[in-house]
């Protein structure tokens, strides 16, 4: 019997019904699925999927009490091995014990070839006769064509890159344990308050910060703008004066004083121009297309990869530009022709050749994403089809011709001063056709020759002000992420996760909570090297080297403990600063406003410690007793407003699918609507309890994402609490 080891249930099922030669029996051991079935050589095949990784690294059970083991203990400390998924560890040592072959079938990165090397760990410590017969199936999409070429060229596991990925967990390990354990201890934000810091985390929230820092630095500077509205030609349109900004407001309002009209136009001039059509997708620039549409970088990627494994699209976590010229491009279009884009594929197959754009990454991995099946929009929920279609679209736009853009401009003359207009139009769509996303509209000028005469109807200034640096969206700070070296294709989207459950953080364009600021101020200040980008990236390119066979995995992590000795001796020197520096954030993030009562002090945010639920108090107590309640759920951010109606601070609540901005007066009037909403639910729900037949939530769908939160050395980060409650706001739209 050959045995093949996916990462997946779904994978194994899948792989089975595409090699099998009739019929596919499902069977199972301790809950855990697997497919028996005959291959096409007529020997007996026993498919079985994994749960991601089924073994965890983790330090021993002595380094486990938090309040006992000194933080620098576990730099040095050994680790060890767990089992994660312990039906599906005794699953594949049953199975293993009967087969005579394996096939190790996860997913061709850095991360499955180390969960395909601990499943054949597994399997070997059962059965070592299995060592001479593993092969390697590697594949890109979970399609017949690509699942029938793997297995009949099967390769062999790669052991330096499973070690290069087991490095990584390593280093992440006892960075994270290490780092988060210290700064918890000193600030007493032990259980599920504690805070966390990370390898790659801690420098990604620097930049975050770093630009926030810049725009509460900038000073706005104050400048000009004259505009006229003229009549031509029967037309109505408006001009800009030639010196858009006036920084002399003296000078600007001299100008619009000596308008008078009429004026002439001077110039008319047009330009053509390509627009180049788009590279084909690879994680960074997918992500970064999927954030300009509401997702957020880890819903997209959560998104990207079911569709995958629903072979829908090819691997999403790829750095690969350019197709390769193995993959039958046409033969994809011929599969679209059968759905939704029927039209968009066929009028693509009427070319006699076709010529793919490509990007500047070429890499051998993987191709880039593209579709591997044609769907139908009613066979996915709406998030998963705009995610699909994206893919599609920028498949289609690859393929198409660039676009060309006509940029024209008019010049005139109004009483010997200078204005314009400008406007562009799409000459030939190209590309545009088949990818609209961001798609500019077109912007007409009229018709109007050299000499025509222009009659002013009005004028305008208007005193507006520079504006500071803009926050950085996901895809940007991906983009930037990538360009610094932190993290990889298939970690950065979690790490950013990580930063909003960890409360640092929120808001797409992103804003850094006070707590976020002065963390990352703290490790700038007393330890920089955790918060620079080039000791993280240091990292990662000795983790390349592992794979690259030129350099050990011990030799790489033994690297990683020296440098986090060097970091950890300043961050111990300093220890009293550090804490009080992050409590100053802490302190920050509970102030909401003026208390409106007694008008001299602050409201903030306080949890009882009978009930341990939250509200709002003044700082005035006894003298001052206001309070307000709160939801006792999501992330509770100042917004720096007041109500008009009530008089209290506005807040922003983060959780669920978007933000909720209220007030904190739960008698204010513009709470009259949802209050009336929740007396009607009430007495349905009343209603309901009566008749026996109230009905239960949906039940969630689970990620199939093979990344979770970082341990800490018996506890996941990933799964903490905090005093606000912790919610995946990154994981909503918008």
């Amino acid at each position: 019997m050959r045995l093949i080891i996916t990462e997946k249930n779904n994978a194994a099922a899948k792989i089975a019904s595409i090699l099998a030669r009739g019929r596919v029996n499902e069977e199972s051991y301790l809950k855990v699925p697997y497919y028996r079935f005959e291959g096409p050589d007529g020997e007996v095949n026993v498919a079985v999927g994994l749960k991601g990784h089924v073994l965890q690294v983790d330090f021993p059970p002595e380094f486990a009490d938090w309040r006992k083991v000194d933080p620098k203990a576990l730099i040095d400390a050994p680790l060890v091995k767990g089992e994660t998924a312990k039906s599906v560890v005794r699953a594949v040592a049953k199975l293993a014990k009967e087969a005579a072959s394996l096939v190790i079938a996860t997913d061709y990165d850095r991360e499955g070839e180390l969960i395909g090397l601990e499943a054949l760990e597994i399997a070997l410590s059962v059965n070592e006769s299995l060592v001479r017969g593993v092969r390697r199936a590697r594949f890109s999409a979970l399609t017949p064509e690509e699942i029938q070429r793997a297995f009949t060229e099967l390769d062999h596991l790669s052991e330096p890159l499973a070690r290069a990925g087991e490095a990584r967990q390593d280093i992440d390990l006892i960075w994270g344990a290490t780092l988060t354990r210290f700064v918890s201890l000193a600030t007493s934000r032990l259980g599920n308050q504690f805070l966390s810091v990370g390898r790659v985390q801690s420098p990604t929230l620097a930049l975050i910060v770093a630009r926030e820092k810049e725009r509460r630095a900038f000073v706005p500077q104050p400048y000009w703008v004259v505009t006229v509205d003229l009549i031509g030609h029967g037309q109505a349109f408006s001009a800009t004066h030639k010196e858009e900004r006036f920084a002399d407001e003296a000078r600007a309002r001299a100008v619009f004083a000596r308008l008078q009209g009429p004026g002439q136009v001077t110039a008319v001039k047009s330009a053509v121009k390509k627009v180049l059509r788009p590279a084909p997708f690879n994680t960074t620039s997918f992500t970064s297309a999927a954030t300009a549409l509401g997702f957020s970088a880890s819903a997209a990627m959560n998104i990207a990869e079911d569709l995958y494994m629903d072979g829908y699209i090819s691997y999403p976590r790829t750095d690969n530009t350019v197709y390769p010229s193995s993959l039958d491009l046409r033969r994809v279009l011929e599969t679209l022709a059968g759905g939704e884009f029927r039209a968009q594929a066929r009028e693509l197959l009427g070319r006699e050749k076709l010529s793919p754009s490509r990007g500047n990454k070429k890499t051998t991995d993987h191709p880039p994403i593209y579709p591997t099946e044609a769907v139908r929009k009613e066979q996915l929920g709406d998030r998963e089809w705009r995610i699909y279609e994206l893919v599609v679209r920028r498949f289609l736009a690859t393929l198409a011709d660039d676009a060309v853009s006509e940029s024209n401009r008019i010049d005139l003359d109004i009483d010997a001063e200078p204005f314009f207009l400008r406007g562009s139009r799409v000459v030939e769509a190209g590309w545009l056709a088949y990818y609209p996303y961001g798609r500019q509209k077109d912007t007409e000028l009229p018709k109007l020759a050299e000499g025509d005469a222009v009659e002013l109807v009005d004028k305008h200034i208007e005193r507006k002000e520079t504006q500071p640096p803009t926050r950085y969206g996901q895809g940007a700070l991906i983009e930037l992420m990538e360009k610094h070296g932190l993290g990889t294709k298939a970690t950065r989207h979690n790490i950013i996760q990580n930063l909003y459950d960890r409360g640092y953080i929120h808001g797409n364009p992103i804003e850094p909570t006070e707590t976020g600021i002065k963390m990352a101020e703290a490790l700038l200040e007393y330890a920089p090297r955790i918060a620079s980008p080039e000791m993280t990236a240091q990292l990662e390119a000795d983790m390349d080297a592992i794979a690259e066979r030129d350099r050990t995995k011990d030799e790489v992590v033994q690297s990683s403990r020296r440098l986090l000795h060097e970091a950890y001796a300043s961050l111990e020197e300093n220890r009293e600063r550090v804490a009080a520096k992050i409590f100053e954030g802490i302190t920050d993030d509970r102030i909401l406003g003026d208390c409106p009562t007694c008008g001299t002090h602050k409201l903030r945010v306080i949890r009882s410690k009978t009930t341990k639920k939250r509200f709002v108090g003044c700082e005035g107590y006894p003298e001052c007793g206001q309070t307000y309640p709160l939801p006792q759920r999501g992330d509770i951010i100042a917004t720096g407003e007041t109500c008009p109606e009530c008089g209290t601070p506005r807040i922003k609540i983060l959780g669920g699918r978007r933000p909720w901005v209220l007030c904190l007066d739960p008698d204010c009037p513009t709470k009259a609507d949802y209050r009336e909403k929740q007396a009607a639910k009430a007495a349905a729900r009343a209603a309901g309890d009566g008749d026996g037949a109230a009905p239960s939530p949906p039940p969630r769908r689970p990620s199939r994402s093979k990344t979770g939160g970082a341990k800490t050395g018996g506890a996941k980060t990933g799964g903490a609490t905090r005093s606000r409650v912790r919610v995946r706001t990154g994981d909503a739209e918008g």
